[in-house]
């Protein structure tokens, strides 16, 4: 295998932009990895771990293009780069831009009415950039990673300050005013407003919404760290405060994975005080322990949206808690009659963080306890992040598995070998996983996993196995990827299609019971 690189002087491109390109490189046949990154020092350490670079002579300004695979196909993805690298913005009318931006102050100069900008640059520029941009009047979303919580915490002291909101670091999902920012669905506009500290958790519930028939006036993304003791919940409570504000918005969602217990106490009184109704899915705690006639808990990320839903509608709240049908059950008994002696263990293969926190937590609740590179409270850490025991679910989104490679929400093929080789262990009996839709995701998201079902399950059934696939797919029809299509490709593999994460998860576990009880 053959390692070369390119490095592009004094360029910027944003983490979106580069997954996308290091996606379209990896499509060419006999290339094994390629990277696109800023020349970061903890990038370059990624690429060095990696194989792809030692002794750069770079600055944190310049960017790197790493390859490796075939020679041909390394010099292949670097002209492929190249091309795509030069590429510039064209503008509605056709023309090429003739004086982009090159500074947040620059485009209010040119248009004061802004007041909204997102920053993505690598982590030690990000809060600069979104402090710049609070002084000139304006939230932001932060999806750049890697930002120090002393800076993190200022910033956002500082927009509060101001009256306004940092979303990030971090903050890989939001939908403002109808736009669709980072990775999002495409949902109807309505009355039901959302904060999350999840981007995946923010996506089902927003997904969720528009497939029940009601919409979203806004989803406002907090980033993963603002429920911690450190930062206290300042853009949570802060987007709480807007949308209780805000006249179009009827119903509040709060997502989050367990928040600090101040933090979670804070965030619960601000909401008991809002005049719009209010649910909360903390998930992993007990929404018995904060339920009442102010905060209707929800135990799973779906159980949100349908009682948000239920709410705006006027109609009778339903039964938040996440069970297998009587048609389920029927399916799921059926493919574990046939399954052999040897099959007996649940593999988890996300793409989404908190799909695969969610779905350990209702294994769990199943006695199902399991490994994990993510484990919740309980569960174990593997060995060895490649190789499955037991009852095993991973993040397949995890820094482990991206260094040097696009996340498998853009580029799914991580994803889909791993399907494959879980496919051909004696002991497997359930692959449980996800598909996420929307901008940011993959054109294509099921192309590779398609074929790799499929020759599963043939070779599943030449050594007298059933192998159960049980998939959720995370979108809507109005998606680009249009969600009633991908399910109709995975249901043509025999594969079972969840309508929510939660309930694949159940399958899942219900299908691991019945075997340990032969």
């Amino acid at each position: 295998m053959t390692a070369k690189h390119r490095i592009v002087h004094n360029m910027y491109k944003d983490s979106v932009a580069l997954m996308a390109i290091s996606s379209k490189l990896l499509a060419i046949d006999g290339l094994e990895t390629a990277s696109v990154v800023m020349a970061t020092p903890t990038n370059l350490e990624n690429l060095v771990e990696a194989g792809l670079g030692d002794d750069l002579d770079t600055k944190p300004s310049d960017l790197v293009v790493a390859v490796a695979g075939t020679d041909d196909a390394c010099d292949a993805a670097l002209t492929l780069a190249d091309e795509l690298l030069a590429e510039q913005p064209v503008s509605d009318g056709g023309n090429v831009a003739e004086q982009p931006m090159t500074s947040i102050q620059m485009a209010v100069a040119r248009d004061p009415a802004l007041n909204f900008a997102l920053v993505s640059v690598p982590g030690t520029y990000a809060a600069a950039e979104a402090i710049k941009a609070i002084r000139l009047g304006m939230s932001v979303m932060v999806f750049s990673d890697n930002v120090p919580v002393a800076e993190e915490l200022a910033m956002k002291q500082l927009a509060d300050e101001r009256g306004l909101m940092v979303m990030g670091p971090d903050c890989g999902t939001a939908i403002v005013n109808g736009l669709p920012l980072g990775f999002a669905n495409v949902v109807r506009r309505g009355s039901i407003g959302v904060v999350g500290a999840s981007g995946t958790g923010m996506q089902e519930v927003t997904a969720r919404i528009h497939n029940l028939g009601a919409g979203v006036s806004q989803a406002l993304g907090t980033g993963g760290h603002d429920l911690s003791d450190d930062i206290g919940g300042i853009s949570m409570l802060h987007g709480l405060r807007a949308l209780d504000a805000d006249a179009a918005t009827a119903v509040i969602v709060l997502v989050s994975k367990p928040p600090a217990q101040r933090v979670a106490a804070a965030v619960l009184d601000e909401a008991r005080r809002m005049s719009t109704p209010v649910v909360v899915i903390f998930l992993g705690q007990d929404p018995a322990t904060f339920s009442d006639e102010y905060v209707h808990g929800a135990s799973t990320l779906a159980g949100a949206a349908d009682l948000a839903v239920a709410l705006a509608g006027g109609e009778a709240l339903p039964d938040d808690e996440a069970k297998v049908s009587a048609d389920a059950r029927g399916r799921l008994d059926d493919g574990a009659r046939r399954m052999a002696a040897s099959q007996r263990y649940v593999r988890g293969i996300f793409c989404g963080g908190t799909f695969c926190f969610e779905a350990q937590l209702l294994c769990q609740r199943e006695g199902i306890d399991s490994w994990s590179n993510a484990p919740v409270a309980g569960n174990k850490m593997l060995d060895d992040i490649r190789v499955s025991t037991e009852h095993t679910i991973v993040d397949m989104g995890d820094d482990e598995f991206t260094q040097g490679r696009p996340h498998p929400m853009i580029d799914p093929a991580l994803r889909d070998e791993r399907v494959a080789n879980e496919a051909d262990d004696p002991s497997t009996a359930v692959i449980l996983l996800d598909v996420v839709l929307g901008y940011g995701s993959a054109d294509d998201p099921v192309g590779g996993l398609i074929g790799a079902l499929g020759r599963a399950r043939s070779n599943a059934k030449a050594a007298g196995r059933h192998l159960t696939v049980i998939a959720h797919v995370c979108g809507t029809d109005a998606d680009p990827q249009n969600r009633s299509d991908i399910i109709a490709k995975l249901e043509s593999t025999g594969a079972l299609v969840a309508r929510t994460n939660a309930e694949a998860a159940l399958w899942a576990a219900h299908v691991a019971n019945r075997l340990a009880a032969r």
